[in-house]
């Protein structure tokens, strides 16, 4: 069952945002999120989170147009932020595939605690910004098409192994360790990559259109 969770930060143009949230059973807003799903003409199931993004904006207004029990606030302080909030409300619902869009730009710490999300088992599917497509590959084949750069990171427990079809620099003989990655390779057109070992993070790059 697939979910889908608008974040605070750059989101992708309106018709991203809602073909990439075709077929979700469940869309949650974190927090401001909820303004990035509005714009695409999406209104949540959920809304999570401390609101503070919201109320910073001015657009605390926006809840209104929701029924109480479709809020979830938590307090400022703590343990978990909105985007984990969201997920586990998505996994808890029973969704086993997972997008999350917006996030571009920002402070950095926001973005290294999103990409420490897909350290985790379980972890999203996909994440859309404004500029990136980022894919979550584990075992098998992943297609896509793309005229630009392509980064390759390892994440989660190793060992990785990886090959690849249509990249300028194959993955085939790379020998991946923690901290390593492929960065700014170049596709050309359809591309593929076979996982037959770990997991890694595919960050196509460019504006999303």
């Amino acid at each position: 069952m697939k979910g889908v969770v608008f974040i605070g930060g750059n989101a992708p143009k309106p018709p991203v945002s809602r073909k990439a949230a075709e077929g979700a059973r469940i869309i949650v807003a974190a927090d401001a999120g909820l303004i990035a799903a509005e714009t695409a003409g999406l209104q949540p199931d959920w809304i999570v989170g401390d609101m503070d993004s919201l109320d910073a904006q001015g657009a605390t207004a926006r809840l209104h147009n929701y029924r109480n029990d479709q809020i979830l606030r938590y307090p400022p302080d703590k343990d978990d932020t909105d985007a984990e909030l969201a997920l586990n409300l998505l996994w808890g619902k029973g969704c086993d595939e997972i997008v999350i869009i917006g996030g571009g730009g920002g402070r950095i710490d926001h973005i290294f605690a999103l990409r420490s999300l897909f350290e985790r088992e379980p972890c999203p599917n996909q994440w859309i910004t404004d500029k990136e497509y980022i894919f979550c590959l584990k075992e098998g084949v992943f297609s896509h098409e793309t005229h630009g750069l392509v980064s390759v990171f390892p994440t989660g427990k190793g060992p990785w192994q990886a090959k690849s079809e249509g990249l300028k620099w194959p993955l085939d003989r790379v020998v991946w360790r923690r901290g390593f990655f492929g960065i700014s390779n170049v596709a050309n057109g359809l591309f593929s990559i076979s996982v037959t070992q770990g997991k890694f993070l595919l960050v196509v790059s460019g504006e999303v259109c």
